[in-house]
């Protein structure tokens, strides 16, 4: 079925323009081509051509001209393509090329609705529980891990250990630490391994049994019984820490010297992390709620290249975290295939709404000045200790900051029209 939103475009490169390319195609790799009776890249065009025709130069030629001629293809109508074309060649021979060009550009999006949306806005609460929880977590993370000179490995001690893993008497790759510091309980280690260090004492030394999970990643190992050689070289206890002086001095929080002035920054601090979830949250929700009152047709090629670019940006996430997509699918027993499908639903809400909002910007006339723009930049640039001009070239430019206010304000005219 014929679609509104899809151009069939069809560009000639005539022969003249052609020709030219092609000599620009032969001139640009002039320099490194050898033939008998010429010194290297003095290769003159016409022997070139003799030699491997000029048919040899087509696809380099072909490439030089492509810009122009898409240019040409999008200017006729003045298309504004929201994908990369699919490009194909008609035609090539001595008289030039022929290029098609199938341009997708926005398709119709119909909303029905979009104001008195009757969306509700959750109410952020704090409770006493949630404070104190928060607290005892604080106390956790300043907690103090000291020698335990005497007595034996208790759980959630951290016992200093070497070890090295044998499978059928045979030491195996990856299974040998040394000075390994292991929180007993923290299931980090095989099932049945922590457990069984408990009761050791310092320069004790045990063969443990374990049996790895038949889902584990290495296939040497998979539901192998192994033996490990450990010895325990120290043995440390966490010192729980109490609200005392020490330790408001040691969180460094300004007017927090006390039970209750901590108990009044945790909740501060809880109920702003909760009113911006609620706030994320009713956003979301308002959006599902016009998109439930809109008919748009996305082009699968849409949704295929918005879920490269999430799998893209998740691979960057755990590069940061110095863990490599590779390491992350043998983790997770996940291949590429499978995390494409598993984002695709949530990269067709991305587009969904991204055309839902620039819909409404349109038919609601929302505009943003240069100095709207300028001001969020300097708001921003601000925030994060930036020069406001390095800030917008850093984002993109004038324009990408405008799209973005644009957003901003399309999203307030939602809630106050809620």
């Amino acid at each position: 079925m014929e679609k509104k939103n899809i151009f069939v475009k069809t560009v000639k490169v005539e022969k003249k323009d052609f020709d030219e390319a092609i000599k620009n195609a032969f001139l640009k790799k002039q320099k490194d081509i050898k033939l008998d009776g010429f010194r290297k890249g003095k290769v003159p065009f016409e022997i070139y051509i003799k030699k491997y025709g000029k048919e040899s130069l087509y696809m380099d030629a072909v490439d030089m001209v492509l810009p122009d001629a898409y240019k040409k293809a999008i200017e006729s109508d003045k298309l504004v393509p929201i994908i990369e074309p699919k490009v194909d060649i008609k035609s090539i021979d001595e008289n030039g090329v022929e290029f098609i060009f199938t341009i997708t550009t926005m398709p119709e999006v119909n909303i029905k609705k979009y104001k008195k949306l009757g969306v509700k806005k959750q109410e952020a609460k704090v409770t006493d529980e949630e404070v104190e929880e928060e607290i005892k977590k604080m106390l956790e993370r300043y907690s103090e891990l000291v020698i335990k000179d005497f007595g034996e490995v208790e759980n959630h001690d951290t016992a200093i250990i070497d070890f090295e893993g044998f499978k059928d008497g045979v030491a195996f790759s990856g299974g040998k630490g040394e000075n390994y510091a292991l929180e007993i309980g923290s299931n980090t280690f095989i099932p049945g391994f922590e457990e069984q260090i408990i009761g050791m004492k310092k320069g004790e030394e045990k063969d443990i049994n374990v049996t790895f999970p038949k889902d584990y990643q290495s296939q040497e190992l998979k539901g192998a019984k192994a033996t490990f050689k450990v010895k325990v070289n120290e043995i440390k206890t966490k010192v729980e820490r109490k609200l005392d002086e020490e330790f408001f001095e040691d969180l460094g929080l300004e007017g927090v010297n006390s039970k209750e002035t901590l108990q009044e920054e945790v909740k501060k601090n809880i109920l702003a992390r909760k009113e911006s979830d609620s706030e994320n949250e009713y956003i979301d929700n308002l959006l599902a709620k016009v998109a439930e009152q809109t008919e748009v047709d996305i082009p699968e090629e849409l949704i295929d290249d918005e879920t490269h670019h999430m799998i893209h940006r998740f691979e960057e996430q755990l590069r940061m975290q110095g863990i490599s997509l590779e390491v992350y699918q043998e983790i997770t027993k996940t291949t590429h295939e499978d995390m494409h499908k598993q984002m695709e639903p949530e990269a067709k809400k991305h587009i969904l709404y991204r055309f839902i909002l620039e819909t409404i910007i349109e038919k609601e006339n929302i505009t943003v000045t240069d100095k709207e723009a300028d001001d969020f930049a300097s708001d921003i640039a601000k925030r994060y200790g930036m020069e406001k001009d390095e800030f917008i070239k850093s984002y993109g430019g004038i324009e990408a900051l405008k799209y973005e206010v644009s957003i901003k304000k399309v999203i307030d005219f939602l809630k106050e029209n809620n």
